[in-house]
């Protein structure tokens, strides 16, 4: 057949043009990639704003009493201050268990609704692991809340501490059971009521001294009680009535200006009296003497101040400079030398004087014949003794404070502390303190001999 070659012909042809003609593009089309829809970062929440102690009470709902108080004596911006403070809260219960009428009255009488809400706060910030180590805390008021714990119960005076550590910015808040009530009876009153003290009452009252221990104060009494006057000799209260100017010198000497609690007290070797002299303090086998009487109470707080009961009378010295000096029998050298120089009136005057009394040793010391020299002498001799004499009562915790002192004659003695030994020039003082009615006398191993 013709037709045979002519095809095997064309499908070459066709093969050859296939082979030659360019390649034809070819678009692969991807499929997207799915994306990852991107997850927020998490962000904190902001903390609440930490109210102030006003506005935590009032956002409580617990305190409407006690806000309304606060507002009414004008102590909002005191407790919106940057404190920090420390409130013991009442709770409207607390208030509403008051007697009938309390509240309204208190409203009524802005001065004593400010004291008795100053004394539901202390100053500072006293979380309930630091209260429960106390056994007081001073307040805004002054007096000073008393705190125990009673069977795993904290006690704020009478009030139960039932809520604990509520935190606000200027401070924190403990919510209590009952409101905290301060003493509003002063140091005479409450002697007079407690009835331990009949011949203290009726010897303040002899003396003429009871404005002044009602005065605003504060003071502090060390109180003895009937007793302690009752173990004085037979005669001697009957004696002191009649005899008012030393019964009033003798009951001053029981009060000390300032309020000194107990925790004050035993940190003191002495504390100077409304008499002018001092009480010595201290501390043997836990018991504290003031002079030769133990405390017995402490810290029966008043209003204007603070009563310690002691089981003795305390008496202060009666004898003055020159009396203790002949009495003593250190100083016979001395007095002799006082006498002679005609300056005994001067020493035995109201004073006060501070007194730097040299002993026998200190005098029998100085080069041979010196003591006669001065005897025979007048004007050198009063010119030394003048030279151991200071204006005005100088105790030994003053004397450590100066540098210098100006004696009597003119000149000054220098004073030092040298290892924990008090020097007047070159002498040591040996014994300070010895207290008269009219001033002090230290003693002194050394004569001191002016310029």
């Amino acid at each position: 057949m013709k037709f045979k070659p002519f095809l095997l012909v064309s499908l070459a042809v066709v093969l050859v043009l296939a082979a030659c003609a360019p390649a034809a593009d070819v678009t692969v089309t991807e499929e997207p990639k799915p994306t990852a829809t991107p997850i927020p970062e998490p962000t904190e929440e902001p903390a609440p704003e930490m109210l102030d102690i006003v506005d935590t009470a009032v956002a409580d709902g617990r305190f409407t009493t006690l806000v309304a108080a606060v507002e009414a004596a004008g102590l909002v911006d005191a407790l919106k201050g940057e404190g920090p403070l420390t409130v013991f809260a009442p709770t409207d219960d607390a208030f509403a268990a008051l007697p009938e009428g309390t509240v309204d009255a208190l409203l009524a009488d802005i001065p004593a609704l400010t004291d008795v809400l100053l004394y539901h706060v202390v100053d500072g910030k006293v979380s309930s692991d630091q209260v429960v180590e106390l056994s007081q805390a001073q307040t805004l008021q002054g007096q000073y809340v008393g705190i125990q714990v009673e069977d795993g119960k904290v006690m704020i005076d009478n009030a139960q501490v039932i809520i604990t550590d509520i935190e606000t910015s200027n401070g924190i808040i403990h919510v209590i059971d009952t409101v905290l009530l301060p003493e509003t009876r002063d140091i005479v009153d409450i002697a007079v009521e407690d009835g331990r003290f009949t011949t203290l009452v009726a010897a303040v009252q002899a003396a003429g001294l009871v404005d002044a221990l009602k005065d605003d104060g504060p003071l502090t009494v060390f109180a003895p009680t009937d007793d302690a006057f009752a173990a004085l000799p037979e005669g001697t209260v009957a004696a002191l009535l009649e005899d008012i100017p030393a019964l009033s010198n003798i009951l001053l000497y029981h009060v000390a200006e300032g309020k000194y609690m107990a925790s004050d007290v035993v940190e003191l070797t002495q504390l100077e009296t409304l008499q002018g002299q001092y009480l010595d303090i201290s501390v043997m086998d836990g018991k504290v003497m003031v002079d030769n009487a133990q405390i017995i109470i402490t810290d029966i707080e008043a209003s204007n101040g603070v009563i310690h009961v002691i089981d003795a009378v305390v008496l202060p010295e009666t004898r003055d400079i020159v009396d203790i000096a002949v009495e003593d029998g250190r100083f016979t050298t001395l007095v002799a030398a006082v006498q002679a120089a005609g300056l005994v009136d001067a020493l035995k005057a109201e004073g006060p004087l501070t007194v730097f009394a040299p002993t026998d040793e200190a005098f029998a010391a100085l080069p041979d014949g010196t003591v006669e020299g001065l005897l025979a002498d007048i004007p050198a001799l009063t010119d030394v003794l003048l030279y151991h004499v200071v204006d005005g009562k100088v105790m030994a915790a003053d004397m450590v404070e100066l540098s210098a002192a100006p004696t009597l004659l003119g000149q000054d003695v220098s004073i030092s502390v040298m290892d924990g030994k008090v020097m007047i020039n070159d002498s040591l003082v040996i014994i300070p303190d010895l207290e008269a009615s009219n001033g002090v006398i230290h003693v002194i191993d050394a004569v001191l001999l002016p310029q």
